[in-house]
């Protein structure tokens, strides 16, 4: 995949579609957290000190077509002037002749953020005219914004067919590359953690991965409908009913493709989310009527980590169980810690492991941790990304 390294940007206008969608402080509406902003540093420095002028577009929270002050990328353009030291203004649209002429006064290595695109309900309608408008802004095209690049948007998508050079950025290489390395030529055995809550959205990540994989994790509430397809008694927690027949198909793929699947033998459970105070740790079988499940127990884990040890890629996706309440984050964290301190190439797939991950301290320590949870879902699914596939169909015409 062409990246900056192929392209001379100096003295051209370079549109980088950055992911600035960050969560702001709700008392003074500053960024609360800038992982974000700090993972598009590399693209950004290297179009500025190659002369190249800098023309930042995102969205932020979802306007749906509409102004919304609240969502102004305003807190954003003063944090990143602060994160390299020179003012980055922020165009008061992310289209028209204001900012056209704002564009055009940039000088080599300045840089400007236009505002919210979503905005506009034509950004997420892939609509062709607004897709132009952005283009004319652009000497050079870069997506660097893989959390996005699962949609089909103007400035994800459609702008591709209107400008003519186009490469990736390098967080958006990196997450591609990683992808490719854990799952697609990956070193074995590969294992795979599955959680999260509900089966019915990641069947689709199932299919394609156990063909793939050597060991198969199940954990989070959508294990509870495996366990009731074998039997296992679930009381009050959460089953998806309607995917029981369908749990027990995969796991009867996973066995004639010789995949070992390990799901939760012990787990911790308690009247409702609420009563954490009642929280205990039970066998399957003696489940009862009147609780829930909320995480698994630490034979489980034991049971995990003892597997996982023996694996040489370990992708992760999905939490263990109610990470967000404890005590039902001790399994979650516990894995967490154990890839931290894993010598296997670790990945984690964005969302809520990529918090868990960061929670547990140890973000820095697994081998990679995905910028973009519903983007790298749907690459784990086997769907190719438009937003992916455009920058490619771009490259291709040039």
């Amino acid at each position: 995949m062409k990246t900056l390294d192929h392209v001379n940007v100096s003295g051209k206008r370079v549109f980088i579609r950055v992911d600035f969608n960050v969560p702001l402080d709700k008392k003074d509406g500053r960024v609360a957290d800038d992982a974000r902003i700090q993972a598009i540093l590399p693209t950004l420095n290297k179009v500025v000190n190659s002369g190249g002028k800098a023309v930042l577009a995102s969205h932020l929270g979802r306007p749906k077509g509409k102004v919304v002050p609240e969502m102004s990328l305003a807190a954003v353009a003063r944090h990143l002037s602060g994160l390299l030291g020179k003012d980055v203004p922020l165009a008061p649209d992310c289209i028209g002749g204001a900012v056209r002429s704002m564009v055009e006064s940039l000088r080599e290595g300045g840089v400007i953020l236009l505002e919210n695109l979503r905005f506009h309900p034509e950004e997420e309608k892939n609509d062709p005219d607004f897709s132009r408008e952005l283009a004319s802004l652009a000497d050079v095209y870069v997506n660097d914004a893989f959390a996005v690049s699962h949609r089909a948007h103007a400035s994800v998508h459609g702008i591709t067919r209107f400008v003519g050079e186009c490469a990736a950025g390098y967080q958006l290489a990196k997450e591609v590359e990683y992808f490719k390395r854990s799952v697609e030529t990956p070193e074995r055995p590969l294992a795979v953690v599955i959680g999260g809550a509900k089966v019915s959205t990641k069947i689709g990540v199932l299919e394609n991965l156990i063909p793939k994989v050597d060991l198969l994790v199940i954990g989070g509430a959508m294990a509870n409908t495996f366990l009731k397809a074998q039997g296992y008694p679930v009381g009050k927690s959460l089953v998806e009913d309607d995917f029981i027949a369908k749990a027990q198909e995969l796991l009867d793929l996973a066995k004639n493709r010789g995949v070992r699947v390990i799901l939760p033998v012990d787990v911790v459970v308690a009247p409702n989310l609420d009563s954490t105070g009642q929280a205990r740790s039970v066998e399957l079988k003696e489940v009862p009527e009147d609780a829930g499940i909320y995480d698994v127990g630490e034979r489980t884990v034991e049971a995990i980590k003892e597997a996982l040890s023996r694996c040489a890629t370990i992708v992760w996706n999905g939490p263990l169980g109610a990470f967000e309440t404890p005590p039902f984050e001790k399994a979650t964290f516990a894995l967490a810690e154990f890839l931290g301190a894993s010598k296997a190439l670790t990945v984690i797939g964005g969302g809520d492991s990529a918090s868990a991950v960061k929670k547990a301290g140890v973000d820095r320590k697994v081998s990679y941790v995905s910028t973009g949870g519903g983007a790298f879902l749907e690459m784990m699914e086997g769907k190719i990304l438009p937003g992916i596939e455009a920058l490619e169909a771009c490259m291709g015409k040039e």
